[in-house]
């Protein structure tokens, strides 16, 4: 029966078993982040390989760069395909977008200001600017309503 697994690759060959994977026509799933200008794997030395135990597991265990599959003394452990899809569902243009502050805020959404000399001000999110990392916020405090630009990694939502 198809399952997800995880497996252990060897130190840095998470791309060469990746690539050997789907050549060999199997679903594998190697997730990765953006960590300023290069795309890392997210899991470094794992990936998940959705195959069938027992039929192709000596075809897996003995794939070039795999050092083992996760499991015990009964065998690997299937993962469920909800954890595989959920941790996908957090990905835009391929990487995992790690959300700093939790929910990325949206235009009429409350936010507060959680970096930076005007931390601790909270206001509206009016609308994003440009490539999208800078944003509009209308700004409230005291009597004074303001509209100010700042980097969406700095707010979170309230």
């Amino acid at each position: 029966m198809l399952n997800w697994y995880i497996i252990n690759t060897k130190p840095k060959k998470e791309t060469r078993v990746e690539r050997l994977f789907r050549e060999g026509g199997f679903t594998i799933y190697c997730p990765k982040y953006l960590n300023k200008s290069r795309v890392l794997p997210f899991f470094p030395g794992y990936a998940f390989l959705h195959f069938d135990f027992p039929s192709q597991y000596q075809m897996v265990k003995y794939t070039r760069g795999v050092l083992r599959i996760v499991g015990n003394d009964s065998g690997p452990i299937p993962i469920p395909e909800e954890t595989v899809l959920g941790i996908g569902a957090r990905e835009r243009n391929g990487v995992i977008v790690l959300e700093k502050y939790g929910e990325t805020p949206g235009v009429g959404d409350d936010i507060e200001v959680v970096e930076g000399p005007l931390k601790g001000f909270k206001g509206v999110f009016q609308k994003e600017i440009g490539d999208k990392e800078r944003v509009m916020i209308l700004l409230n405090y005291v009597s004074y309503q303001g509209m100010l630009r700042i980097e969406k990694q700095k707010l979170k939502k309230i």
